[in-house]
């Protein structure tokens, strides 16, 4: 009777490396879709070929932000390296940008270009996350340590805030306390504040006749936030379309009225003209021309046009 010969050391060691390599890309691949999971790269595929079939009409009547390219890229916001750029407001006044500093609190003036015109100390205030013009010399300016939003008035000359001389409004508990309200924004048509808590992503609002609060603020429906967290929030003055952002996700979201998805935009390098990743995206605004303006912690300063 033959006998089967015994396994060479080269086949021993060929079956060690595939069990190896065969471990390595299950480990791949679960790595890969757990990413993709907190990504949302799924729901994002999905928006990706809905976006194929929207008309020309559709998209002219939308903020459409396939179509934008960044003009400004990761520019410095000079002397403030060591501070935190947590949120950006467009004032059509002053045709000149608002940015609060979350680290040192204090709030910065900036052209359109991203300079610095002045800075303007937060006396006060713990941790300044999210600021919004309403107008008339009227910002808000929620803390997100706090809890609370504070409208504030200032004029050309202002060089200091102090918390104490403005109303305060408490914002409520949190589901997630050390993740509270971030975001802000006015909603100049609806007279009223859209604000934005960062983790789990929600929406609500609160009335306003520009220099006050009225009632009390009102859970928002948001099923559409399938993004990580919910950094910032900005409405074009044109659609009234809502812009959300997500600075754990990469992404600028874009809903309609009814709070549905339209477009999106992907902050990763290589995409919409980026030469490299936006680090950390922590504000987004707009002006009336339609032109997008991003700062990202500690201090790049990005600007985005249309260009279709």
């Amino acid at each position: 009777m033959a006998t089967q010969p015994l396994p060479t050391l080269k086949t021993a060691r060929r079956s060690r490396f595939a069990l190896r390599w065969y471990t390595w890309l299950l480990l791949v691949i679960a790595a890969a879709y757990g990413l993709a999971f907190a990504m949302h790269w799924d729901d994002r595929g999905v928006l990706w070929l809905q976006e194929r079939f929207e008309s020309p009409v559709e998209r002219q009547e939308s903020v459409w932000l396939p179509d934008y390219q960044v003009v400004i890229d990761a520019k410095p916001l000079v002397g403030m390296e060591k501070d935190e750029a947590s949120d950006l407001d467009y004032d059509p006044q002053s045709k000149t940008l608002f940015s609060v500093m979350g680290k040192n609190p204090f709030l910065a003036e900036l052209t359109l270009q991203g300079d610095v015109l002045r800075k303007i100390a937060l006396v006060g205030w713990s941790n300044p996350e999210g600021v919004t013009v309403m107008g008339n010399g009227h910002l808000a300016i929620v803390d997100e340590r706090d809890h609370v939003v504070t409208i504030v008035k200032l004029d050309a000359n202002t060089r200091e805030l102090n918390i104490a001389d403005f109303p305060k409004y408490d914002l409520g508990p949190s589901k997630d306390q050390n993740k509270a309200f971030e975001a802000v924004t006015w909603d100049s048509r609806n007279q009223q504040l859209l604000l934005g808590e960062e983790r789990p992503p929600a929406l609500f609002t609160w009335k306003s006749d520009g220099q006050k609060l009225i009632g009390d603020k009102q859970a928002l429906a948001s099923d559409e936030l399938d993004i990580r967290n919910l950094s910032a929030l900005a409405i074009d003055p044109r659609t009234g379309h809502t812009l959300v952002l997500s600075a754990d996700s990469h992404l600028l979201l874009e809903l309609d009225e009814k709070g549905e998805q339209v477009s999106f935009m992907t902050l990763l390098r290589g995409f919409n003209g980026l030469k490299k990743t936006i680090p950390r995206a922590e504000g987004v605004t707009m002006d009336e021309a339609g032109n997008l303006y991003f700062v990202s912690e500690p201090n790049l300063f990005y600007r985005f046009e249309k260009q279709r």
